[in-house]
């Protein structure tokens, strides 16, 4: 949500795809349940095209395509399609092809490691892991680096890990510290340079349906995201 909008103010033209059935990136940008009269569950299973359930919100260049609660029966309801994995790749090539100003599309996946989440690496170009500056967030983390390389040898030869982006960090905590010490050994230049800190602001923003620059543009996690932002588009520009 916040990375999106980042990108969008320094001129990008954005897509989220909120594949998580909670639906909270839709909430947190101003789409509300009575709002979402098509869904990316409508993509995935009846091949509705993105573009046509795509909702603007308060950010200028910034779309998303919301979520419902149908999603968390996807897994069941696309069980027996041997093409499964990819009906979100095609979704995705052909909103490419009815909106070619859409310059990043950004798919939030669900906390899990399910259907979903691995039909999104099976789409993506590259996966961005924000990771909280918790040891069990670390476990998480390696289960997350062994799906990436089944997809990447099983689905998507493409696939690549663009980066960590540490969250909820407090400079203040030695294991927010050591969190860092630890990821950056193991995964040196892939984790961003930009860390997002613990902030009230961001926390309070979803409550408005607000993205966290529009909440409070000045707040440290703001800064912090569009900071985030230059260093994606960096590492994209790189690649």
């Amino acid at each position: 949500m916040n990375l999106s909008t980042a990108l969008a103010a320094v001129g990008e033209t954005v897509a989220i795809l909120d594949l998580d059935p909670q639906g909270n990136a839709s909430t947190g940008l101003g789409v509300g349940v009575s709002e979402r009269t098509g869904t990316t569950y409508d993509a995935l299973v009846d091949d509705v095209p993105l573009s046509s359930i795509l909702k603007k919100t308060s950010v200028p260049r910034l779309f998303v395509a919301p979520a419902g609660m149908e999603l968390a029966g996807a897994d069941i309801d696309l069980l027996d399609d041997p093409q499964r994995h990819y009906r979100l790749k095609r979704a995705i090539d052909r909103l490419a092809a009815e909106c070619p100003d859409i310059t990043y599309v950004l798919i939030d996946c669900p906390p899990s490691l399910g259907l979903l989440t691995v039909g999104s690496m099976t789409a993506a170009d590259a996966v961005l892991i924000p990771l909280q500056c918790e040891f069990f967030a670390l476990e998480g983390l390696s289960q997350i680096m062994r799906t990436i390389e089944t997809v990447r040898a099983r689905l998507n030869p493409q696939l690549e890990l663009q980066g960590v982006v540490l969250t909820m960090y407090d400079r203040r905590n030695n294991l927010s510290a050591d969190v860092e010490a630890d990821v950056r050994a193991h995964l040196g230049d892939k984790v961003y340079r930009t860390a997002i800190p613990r902030n009230v602001r961001i926390s309070e923003a979803p409550s408005h349906g607000k993205p966290a620059l529009l909440y409070d543009l000045k707040c440290a996690g703001s800064q912090a995201y569009v900071q985030l932002a230059s260093e994606v588009i960096g590492r994209e520009r790189a690649a």
